[in-house]
């Protein structure tokens, strides 16, 4: 948007507080330094949307945008979408359209509630443009552009790579595996966490496991007082180089995040995600990642199949190019010229972060 002389504003709300997981980012990424930083916190989902909701509203209100655009499927990306939708403020949704069909999680309502009320929306893969359409969003809102994430990867992944950060927990590339749990269905109930870090602890006797533990897991790891195996190397988050490094060299991942499934089938990694479901049916589809749940017995038997080297290779899916963000802003650009055909003003962008 700079390169095209477009004023906006970057809005960090703070819903995401921790350094390794919010502001490193600007840092590692060379991204701008947010405009505003509305420095929400944490809290129960309703009361943090709330709050977020009256900021940015304020924001919304003395800067007067002709466009907001949101990302993802955080509580961030709701709050700010429903604040412009009021104020008839148009709205962009970058990842629109990815849907897990499971309502008790957070993120498929905010995913829903965003798109319903978006009138751009910029999409990863062809699931979500169909997920749309059959919604019944009008197919000339809907924009394939591929995924700002890869972009992202794409253009740090070789300097990751480069710091050998495996080197900090005496590991070697290729022969260890990475795990990140933080879904309230894994991570909530001490003993559901119990069983599975149980099953990671077996993994961790034939393979290192390197486990950068959200702070909401380690809570509840302190809680029950759960004992690490010898190979299983437990640590705060790290940030985004670090993270990216380690799992470009993974002999496999284990996750529950959407965002990891889309990475490890970027970078061909082999990925097990424990959930039931998955919002993005590319990366099983055409990609590298198997869902696992709760059967830790196929858990189990998929990590047999990666480590006797027969697992399937996988594709990057279609314009996972590192283009998307080039994509968006063209078609950004095309709507601006329409609405000025219109009579109405659209030199000016509010992009809001979590």
């Amino acid at each position: 948007m700079k390169k095209r002389r477009w004023p906006q504003i970057l809005v960090h709300t703070g819903q995401h507080y921790d350094a390794n997981m919010a502001g490193v980012f600007f840092d590692e990424l060379g991204m701008p330094l947010p405009d505003i930083y509305l420095r929400v916190g944490s809290d129960t989902h309703a009361r943090q949307t709330a709050r977020i909701m009256t900021a940015f509203d304020a924001v919304c209100g003395e800067r007067q945008p002709d466009l907001v655009v949101v990302a993802g499927d955080v509580n961030s990306t709701v709050a700010a979408a429903l604040v412009a939708a009021k104020r008839l403020i148009p709205v962009a949704h970058v990842e629109a359209g990815l849907r897990s069909f499971d309502r008790t999680m957070p993120e498929e309502i905010n995913r829903v509630v965003t798109d319903s009320i978006s009138d751009l929306l910029f999409t990863t893969e062809d699931s979500a443009n169909q997920n749309l359409l059959r919604e019944g969003m009008p197919a000339d809102r809907i924009f394939f552009v591929g995924n700002c994430m890869i972009d992202t990867l794409l253009r740090h992944v070789e300097a990751a790579v480069s710091r050998c950060p495996w080197e900090e927990f005496g590991a070697e590339p290729g022969r260890y595996a990475l795990l990140t749990l933080h879904r309230p269905s894994n991570v909530d109930s001490p003993e559901t966490l119990g069983v599975l870090l149980d099953a990671v602890n077996g993994i961790a006797e034939r393979i290192p496991v390197i486990f950068p533990a959200h702070p909401r897991t380690m809570a509840v790891l302190e809680r029950s007082g759960f004992v690490a195996a010898a190979g299983l190397r437990l640590r705060e988050p790290l940030s985004y180089m670090p993270f990216l490094g380690l799992m470009a060299r993974a002999a496999f991942v284990m996750t529950d995040s959407g965002g990891i499934q889309e990475e490890t089938t970027a970078m061909g990694v082999p990925c097990l995600t424990l959930r039931n479901n998955t919002e993005r049916p590319v990366t099983i589809a055409a990609g590298t990642n198997r869902l696992v749940g709760n059967d830790l017995a196929c858990l189990c038997g998929l990590v047999d199949q990666i480590l006797a080297g027969e697992w399937p290779k996988g594709e990057v899916p279609p314009l996972w190019d590192g283009q998307a963000a080039h994509r968006i802003a063209a078609a950004l650009e095309g709507w601006s010229e329409q609405q000025d055909q219109w009579g109405r003003p659209s030199s000016f962008v509010v992009c809001q972060a979590s």
